[in-house]
Parts: structure tokens; C-alpha cells; sequence
């Protein structure tokens, strides 16, 4: 082989591997700027509820749907990242009538104004803790999928009596790297949500409600997560012959919490 031709196989290489680079870093950078809509979708808020909530935050109008309640006990519920909390409000009513119901709207779902990020969710749901707190002694904190990081994080914080973590995870960033793998999500992602880290600070009891057949958040990292927590505080059930967004919908779901509250 000429030398002539070495060069310009060489020079294409070289050009293939500058092209092949360049759409990986684009990749990446794109990941990073619009890492927020791939895990938030925010949905406008179907059930009006008896009263309607706004926390006192200064940066954003947030909105908590409420079934008020005379008594010590109140449920704080956090959602997933592409549900309507309000949808739960018969429900959990009719389920819980001894509890006050607070259904918090993530910064830009269900009327709440602002862009939702973990930071920001946090100091909401921290702050909807000490206004519940200060008309009910007994309060239990429940989050389900993306919630459930926002639950253990403020249990971990805050004296909740009880602590429900329906369809939770050990971390976001552990199920991102399963999505998008040879991408350095440990890097690029902001909203980690490692409820792994916050489950070996609590002391209250604690259930964890797994779906049989979820398909989005796996069997193993459920139970990473329940590894976390002191020994004698956690206890897990498994609803059998449901998904990650059918488990609502199984008989079983409403009495499996009830029996975390």
C-alpha cells in the first residue's frame, strides 16, 4: 500500500473519530440541558378540592390540595413524576376518614406555578410539614415513585409519625445509568434523589409497597433501598399481578397503605 493511501485512510480515521465524538458531547450537553422535561411531566389538576392550599413560598405560587380534617391525624402525599395527585382525593378520603389530606402540586403541575427540580420540591414539601404540623401531632408522609424520594428525604428531616413509600427507588441517578447507559449520568445529572442516603436516618415505622410486575422501577432497586433502612424499622409487601401504574388500581393498594399509616 502506498504511503499516499496510509495518509488518507489515516486522515479519515481521524475524521471518523473527531465525528463520532462530536455527537456524543452533543448527546451529553443535550442530556444536561434538558435532563428536567425527561423526568418531569407535569399534568393540569383534574379534582377540585374541598380547599385549595397555597404554601407560603416566596419564589413560586404552590398549591396543595386539601381535605380538611378536625383531629391529630393528616397524610401528606407526594406523586409521581406524570401524576395528577388530586385523582387520589376520593379515594383517600373515603379510605382514611380519621385524616386530613394534603395532595401537594409539584411546581408546575395541577395550577402550582415554577419549574420543578429536587431542591425546590424539597423546600416545598418541608414547608408544607411544618404548616400541617402545627394542626395535627400525627402526620404521615407518603410518596409514591418519583415521591418517594421526596418522602424519605423530609421524614428524614421532620417528625412524622409514619413513613409509606409506594413504588420507591435507591437512587434516580442509579435508574438513569440502567436508561442511558455509557452516558456519565453520575456527571451530568442535578436531581439525584438518592433515597438510599436518607433511609439510614429514620426512626419512625416504615412500609414499602412494591408493585409484582414494575416495569419501570426494578425489583432490585427496591430492595437496595430496604437494605438501607435500621434494622426492625422497614417492612415490605409486594402487591402481586400489578404494574408500576396499575398498582393503584388493585384492591389491595388502599389496605396496604392504610396498614403503613
Amino acid at each position: 500500500m502506498r504511503s499516499t493511501d496510509v495518509s488518507r485512510m489515516s486522515r479519515a480515521l481521524v475524521l471518523i473519530v473527531v465525528i463520532v465524538a462530536a455527537l456524543y458531547l452533543a448527546l451529553c450537553a443535550a442530556l444536561f440541558v434538558f435532563q428536567r422535561a425527561l423526568i418531569y411531566f407535569p399534568q393540569s389538576r383534574a379534582i377540585e378540592a374541598p380547599v385549595t392550599l397555597t404554601l407560603p413560598v416566596g419564589d413560586a405560587r404552590v398549591l396543595v390540595s386539601v381535605r380538611p380534617h378536625q383531629g391529630p391525624k393528616a397524610l401528606i402525599y407526594f406523586g409521581g413524576n406524570a401524576e395528577d395527585v388530586s385523582r387520589n382525593l376520593p379515594g383517600f378520603a373515603q379510605a382514611f376518614p380519621d385524616y386530613a389530606v394534603y395532595l401537594m402540586h409539584y411546581r408546575g403541575f395541577g395550577g402550582s406555578a415554577g419549574s420543578p427540580s429536587e431542591e425546590a420540591i424539597q423546600r416545598d414539601a418541608v414547608t408544607l410539614f411544618d404548616l400541617v404540623h402545627a394542626e395535627h401531632s400525627h402526620i404521615a408522609v407518603v410518596g409514591r415513585s418519583l415521591g418517594s424520594g421526596v418522602a424519605v428525604r423530609l421524614a428524614s428531616q421532620r417528625p412524622a409519625a409514619r413513613l409509606v413509600l409506594i413504588t420507591p427507588y435507591n437512587s434516580l441517578e442509579e435508574l438513569a445509568t440502567r436508561q442511558f447507559r455509557g452516558i456519565p449520568v453520575r456527571w451530568l445529572l442535578q436531581d439525584k434523589f438518592e433515597s438510599w442516603r436518607y433511609a439510614e436516618r429514620i426512626k419512625v415505622p416504615t412500609r414499602l409497597i412494591a408493585a409484582e410486575r414494575d416495569e419501570v422501577i426494578p425489583r432490585a432497586s427496591t430492595d437496595r433501598l430496604y437494605r438501607h433502612f435500621a434494622s426492625g424499622v422497614a417492612s415490605l409487601q409486594v402487591i402481586p399481578g400489578t404494574g408500576h401504574n396499575s398498582i393503584g388500581d388493585s384492591p389491595d393498594y388502599l389496605k396496604a397503605l392504610g396498614a403503613g399509616l
